[in-house]
């Protein structure tokens, strides 16, 4: 005990001095011998779940209260969630918190305290999402007549799918896609969630063909076994699929939460199969009776017109009738035809006689002489505008070069040279402003980042911490035992450190670095 208490002052008491620790460590290994393993039943308080994964609650009942946690590793793997007011019993040991004084229970284990805890839990989970409206007749929709695939989320070694691709095969063969799930435990809801989820997100085109209604299917059981269905992730992805979904959970009295939000409820997979799709043969016979019924109305509806077209030529005259004075039109027509062409060949040939008679070749020889002498004419008449031309030119020319004497072009130097020099004068001018407020810009820029930079902050105090591969590290989640930590101080000095080490393999792991930093030389 001399790590744990300091020796008594006997010249004042003979009891032994206790240091805070070690009483407190005392106690704990005093209680934690005595309450190895116990049993709690008790009603569950406040129950808090912080980003570490733990959950810490209050076990209570009319007369005290005892602090409980569970830790990540168990939370997990618990067949029941942990809620305010649930009626449980809890497994684990008895242990103290020196830190606080207090003493708590370590669960590992959770379990209802009876089907009436269940059932009251069921209840207050039906009416509240009940009020959020999953369960209103107005989301429901409706199911395919002819579904090309069925998806069914099921177990896939159970008798469930068997009895429900028996009766598809039975019924109306098609395409079945299952998505395996444990239909029952502490992992079943989320995989049942992922499953319907899962389902919605595939691609009506694609690889996998998207189903056009779903199953959500298992046997019976007792509440416990299908408790996975009464969970809220569960209900939740069933309302929000697009897909029309229909719940076979349990038997016929068997009731959950995922029935109240299903577009239908079956009594039982084999139900589901029936609501999924019709009887194929019902449909070939239904098929047939229309066919003939629709090869009846066809022949009624073809003597029906038979009987029209009879009467209707009974009213009609002979085609001779009607064709005798059209017949009579056209022999009139064919005597006519052979004078007509006659006089028409006649009027042409004289028209042809008369333009032939104006195209003689003394006509055409007195135009071909007029030609030429125009020809001639023009032809004398073009040195005396060639010169015409060129003297205009020539004066032109003359005008332009007076313009160009030494005295202009001087004149015209000087005054460009001026403005250029006027013009350069600004251009400095501008150019010296524009760097005194770029100079202003970035001085002001300069003082920004020193304001902004991290290094300000290391010199006021703190330290930049990164992993191995230069990130930041802002939190401690996601470290290892072992790794590698580059520390950065505000006087521009590091110093490394190692994750769950002691100083001793601190020096190792520096040294071992160093090492490695002389043998592959510096990059700095």
């Amino acid at each position: 005990m001399a790590d744990f208490f300091a020796n008594a002052d006997s010249e004042h008491s003979n009891v032994s001095e206790f240091s805070v620790s070690g009483l407190s460590g005392a106690i704990k290994r005093t209680v934690e011998d005595a309450f190895g393993r116990v049993r709690v039943r008790g009603e569950l308080g406040r129950v808090s779940r912080p980003a570490s994964g733990h959950v810490y609650l209050d076990l209570k009942d009319d007369r005290a209260v005892i602090a409980g946690v569970i830790w990540k590793g168990a939370a997990s793997k618990l067949p029941i969630k942990p809620e305010e007011g649930l009626e449980v019993i809890a497994t684990g040991k008895i242990t103290t918190f020196p830190g606080q004084s207090k003493y708590q229970i370590v669960i590992d284990h959770l379990e209802p305290a009876g089907a009436g805890a269940l059932m009251a839990l069921l209840e207050e989970r039906k009416k509240r999402l009940a009020a959020e409206g999953l369960f209103d007749d107005e989301r429901k929709k409706p199911l395919p007549y002819l579904p090309k695939v069925i998806g069914v989320v099921t177990s896939p070694t159970g008798s469930v799918i068997r009895d429900i691709l028996h009766r598809l095969n039975d019924r109306y063969p098609l395409h079945v896609i299952v998505w395996p799930v444990r239909v029952q435990g502490e992992t079943s809801a989320g995989e049942v969630a992922r499953g319907i989820v899962g389902f919605n997100e595939l691609e009506p085109d694609g690889f996998i063909m998207r189903p056009d209604v779903l199953i959500v299917a298992r046997g019976g059981g007792s509440v416990e076994d299908l408790w996975g269905f009464n969970e809220e992730i569960v209900v939740r992805a069933a309302a929000m699929s697009d897909i029309p979904l229909i719940s076979a959970i349990g038997h016929e009295t068997d009731t959950t939460l995922i029935d109240y939000v299903a577009d239908r409820r079956a009594p039982t997979p084999t139900g589901a199969a029936e609501m999924a799709v019709p009887v194929k043969g019902e449909l070939q016979a239904y098929v047939a009776q229309l066919g003939a019924r629709l090869q009846a109305a066809i022949s009624r509806e073809t003597d029906k017109r038979r009987e029209r077209l009879r009467a209707s030529s009974r009213g009609l005259p002979a085609a001779d009738a009607l064709l005798a004075l059209p017949r009579q039109k056209l022999d009139g027509i064919s005597m006519r035809l052979g004078s007509g062409l006659d006089r028409a060949t006649a009027q042409k040939r004289i028209r042809f006689a008369e333009a032939a008679a104006r195209i003689s070749p003394e006509r055409l020889s007195a135009r071909l002489s007029l030609a030429r002498g125009t020809l001639q004419q023009m032809e004398k008449g073009l040195p005396v505008s060639f010169g015409r031309f060129v003297t205009g030119k020539r004066q032109a020319l003359e005008t332009r070069a007076s313009a160009l004497k030494p005295t202009v072009v001087a004149r015209k130097s000087v005054e460009g040279r001026e403005r250029i020099a006027v013009a350069v004068g600004r251009l400095d001018r501008a150019l010296e402003r524009r760097f005194e407020r770029a100079n202003a810009d970035t001085t002001r820029i300069q003082r920004l980042l020193r304001t902004l930079s991290y290094k300000s902050v290391l010199a006021r105090g703190f330290s930049l911490v990164r992993d191995e591969n230069g990130q930041p590290v802002r939190s401690n989640k996601g470290l290892d035992a072992g790794a590698v930590l580059d520390i950065e101080f505000g006087d521009q000095t590091r110093t490394s450190a190692v994750v769950g080490s002691t100083a001793s393999e601190l020096k190792k792991t520096k040294k071992k670095k160093q090492l490695g930093d002389q043998s592959q030389g510096s990059l700095l």
